[in-house]
């Protein structure tokens, strides 16, 4: 998810690391767009109605089929390709009825486009299994919210499951269905077998949850900021994780990290450089590190006193496909710069997607599966939904 940025002009691109291909500018396909408001056929971004949700809106994409979980508007909507609503779950104390669809499933399949009641109250994180269930966050009423004291943590989200109909199905909790609520969740993945990665944020690092298609715990995966490792010769006395991220096809994590070390200034001032960047891989089934990536940085040049000044600054993580491919991304003039690694390989591609200034109120993104780049793009005025055949930089792979 990115908010409201402000698109960083580049002098000069320099390309360097090894075996650096290419910059494929990635041809981006409108699909549709929708109004900015509260009904069925809009998107309630930017909390039109006045309440107070705090979450954030989220994108999947599976198989060609569009979900949003809209926070602002409590419900979830899945469209085809052309911007048809197929299906909407939405609150019915905050929605009005929507006009234009059937209420309630058709059970004959005679109706095509249909809605659902269910009290959401700020849907976020969404996944879509090759079940095309959906998965998404969502808060527990304030009387079901807990304070954990060991994890300083409140614990006040739970993961709501929808089969492919949108027809409510359980409440994941940490033990699984019907368990205590999850504490701040910060991704929801699908994974092979249609297994379910719920990552959480609490004071000492990460919990990753990993649940099976049915809803039974799995896996408990404890990542500890005191405990992530170090890349070997490094200079850094400082790393922040940036993204945890699960593998669609395996049971892998994906956490990127970024090392800084500290270097003295004028006046004794002490600063913080960019040492290294580094993608670690877990093995969740034995919680050892299986490999890692090296990330390059993204560098430009800039123009300071008359001189040029080159800065280097890290990517961040955009997703996770198949085959331990990673897509990076930083924004620039006019869109973002792509890099596309690979576990246990030195290649490295480059592309460059398109996004106008202003189109910057907004932006989230879905990678899929496959490497198709999904996105959410607003305007004041409308959002729209695009795609990028980013898969296509993988055949330029060389493995």
């Amino acid at each position: 998810m990115v908010k409201k940025l402000i698109p960083l002009v580049l002098t000069l691109l320099v390309l360097s690391g090894c075996s650096r291909g290419r910059i494929s500018s990635v041809a981006r396909m409108d699909l549709f767009s929708l109004e900015i408001g509260p009904l069925e056929d809009q998107i309630n971004l930017f909390n039109l109605t006045g309440g107070g949700s705090s979450g954030r809106t989220s994108l999947a994409m599976r198989d060609g089929l569009f979900y949003i979980s809209d926070s602002s508007g409590a419900k979830i909507v899945r469209y085809n390709s052309y911007g048809d609503i197929l299906f909407v779950i939405y609150n019915e104390e905050i929605n009005p009825p929507p006009i234009t669809l059937r209420r309630g499933i058709d059970e004959e399949g005679m109706a095509t486009r249909w809605s659902i009641t269910y009290p959401l109250r700020e849907p976020g994180a969404l996944a879509v299994d090759s079940r095309k269930h959906i998965f998404t966050a969502d808060k527990v009423e304030p009387e079901r919210s807990q304070n954990d004291a060991e994890d300083k943590s409140l614990l006040d989200n739970m993961v709501l499951h929808f089969d492919e109909a949108g027809r409510f199905v359980n409440i994941l909790g940490q033990e699984g269905i019907g368990g205590k609520p999850f504490p701040r969740i910060t991704g929801i993945y699908a994974s092979g077998d249609d297994e379910v990665a719920v990552v959480c944020l609490i004071s000492s690092g990460w919990n990753v949850y990993w649940f099976s298609s049915e809803g039974t715990l799995l896996f408990l995966i404890h990542l500890r900021r005191d405990s992530i490792p170090l890349p070997p010769d490094t200079h850094a006395n400082y790393a922040s994780v940036e993204t945890v991220a699960a593998a669609p096809d395996d049971r892998k994590l994906f956490f990127k990290v970024d090392y800084y070390r500290s270097v003295s200034g004028e006046n004794d001032n002490t600063a913080a450089l960019p040492d290294s960047s580094v993608i670690w891989i877990m093995d969740v089934e034995t919680g050892a590190y299986s490999q890692s990536i090296d990330v390059p940085f993204f560098e430009y040049t800039s123009t300071e006193n008359n001189k040029k000044v080159t800065q280097k600054l890290p990517y961040a993580m955009l997703g996770v496909i198949r085959e331990s491919r990673v897509f990076l991304y930083f924004p620039v003039d006019g869109g973002y710069s792509l890099l596309l690694l690979t576990a246990g390989s030195k290649e490295q591609r480059l592309g460059f997607i398109q996004v106008k200034n202003d189109e910057l109120e907004y932006n989230t993104f879905n990678l899929s599966a496959e490497g198709i780049l999904s996105g959410l793009l607003a305007t004041e005025w409308d959002a729209r939904l695009v795609w990028w055949r980013t898969d296509r930089l993988l055949g330029e792979v060389n493995l």
